[in-house]
Parts: C-alpha cells; structure tokens; sequence
C-alpha cells in the first residue's frame, strides 16, 4: 500500500489556504456587523425624527449606504427594523442607567428618590446616543406594533418597582387602582420635563440644561412634592 507525503511547499498552501478562508470568513462577518450597525445607526435616527410611517427603506438604505436587500437579509423587513430598534432603544437606556439596587432597609423615601432620579437620567437627560430617547417618546406618543413588547420590556418592570416603593408609603389596605394613579402622577411628573422642555424653555426665556446637578435638583423636588402628598413626608415649605 502506497503512502503519499506532501512536500513542505504542499503543506503550506494547504495551511495559507485554511488561514486565508478563516480571515476571509472574519471579514466577511466583520463587514456583516458593520453594515447591520450602520441600518440601526440610520434608521434609529430617521424613525425618531420622521416615525414609523414616513420612514421608507429607500432613506433607510440611502443614509446607511447599503443597498435594500441589506434590510431584508439583517431584519427581515421595515416592521421587524422598527420593534429591533425600539428593543434596543429601551436596552440602551438600561444599559446607560441601570435599575437602581438597594441595601435591605433602605427608607422607601430613599428608593422613590433613586427611582425618580434613574428615571429622569434615562428619558430628560441628553445622552448619546440621542436617537434612543427620541424613539421612546414617539413611541409613547405614536404607538406601534411595537408598543406591547416595549411596554413589557420596560415600562411594566418600572411600574411593578414603583408600586413595591409605593406600597411601603402608603397604609396598608389602600387600593390598587390608587396605586396605578399615584403611580401615574410621579411618571407624568419626570415626562413633563422631557414633552414640555421647548414650553419651559419660553416660559423661563433661557434654555433649559439638564445636566446632572439639575437633575437632582428635579429628583429632590419630585420626592418631596409625592412625599408631601401621600402624607408621608412633611409638608413643602419655602
């Protein structure tokens, strides 16, 4: 039986050749992720500034710099596009400001601060990327298919913390539906800085920053006001 051996010139092509099908298969996915970053990068800002339905893919593809079937073959289609980039919308903002965690014992006025303050950071402050925030809003201005999932993602988990905060301020017995307007009136708080800054900005007559001590600022506020209220903290003084 005839045994072949390869010459040491032989061996080496077939070791180039396997190296040169790995770094092509890396570039290859090198080139694949950057061009799905580029469509998110695009299409998070287009859908943030137009909306979902005056967004095309052709302005899509344009300002990505990719041809259409970059769409289909990362995403599936502009809905699919869309819900990928609410996801990661509300993703980004936990990433950027995380769920605030406490020590067992923390006061609930503390945990309401923290919650507020968290709050404000994600949908007032200025973060960059900007396209994030901005999608968030319009879509709890102008919802979409994707509205379910965000609120499941993101919205709920806020509300079911707000209510375990809200539970240790207020005596127990207290109904559930007042639970869901308390609730509603911190949240409502913290937007109306986001939804009515051009409106405060004209009422002030100087733009508004919100930047980190202002924020706090807002959060100390907040705090007292709900705490006032509810009748668990003292009353607003001068």
């Amino acid at each position: 039986m005839g045994v072949s051996m390869a010459t040491e010139d032989e061996v080496t092509q077939v070791v180039d050749a396997d190296e040169f099908a790995t770094i092509s298969s890396r570039a290859s996915s090198g080139r694949s992720d950057k061009t799905r970053q580029d469509i998110i990068d695009a299409a998070g800002q287009l859908f943030a500034e137009k909306g979902f339905k005056a967004t095309t893919i052709s302005q899509i593809c344009k300002a990505a710099d990719v041809n259409q079937a970059a769409v289909s073959f990362h995403f599936g289609g502009k809905e699919q596009l869309y819900i990928a980039l609410v996801r990661r919308a509300y993703q980004i903002g936990l990433e950027q400001v995380p769920v605030p965690q406490w020590e067992p014992g923390t006061p609930a006025s503390q945990r309401l601060h923290d919650f507020v303050l968290a709050f404000l950071r994600r949908c007032v402050a200025e973060r960059e990327p900007r396209w994030p925030c901005q999608l968030i809003m319009r879509e709890v201005i102008e919802p979409t298919a994707a509205c379910e999932e965000f609120v499941e993602g993101y919205v709920r988990p806020d509300v079911v913390l707000l209510q375990t905060i809200l539970t240790d301020l207020l005596p127990a017995g207290f109904p559930e539906s007042r639970f869901r307007l308390i609730a509603g009136s911190i949240i409502g708080q913290c937007l109306h800085y986001r939804v009515a800054r051009h409106v405060i900005r004209l009422i002030e007559h100087e733009e508004v920053r919100y930047d980190e001590e202002h924020l706090q600022g807002l959060a100390d506020h907040i705090t007292a006001f709900t705490l006032a209220a509810l009748g668990a903290g003292p009353a607003l003084s001068v």
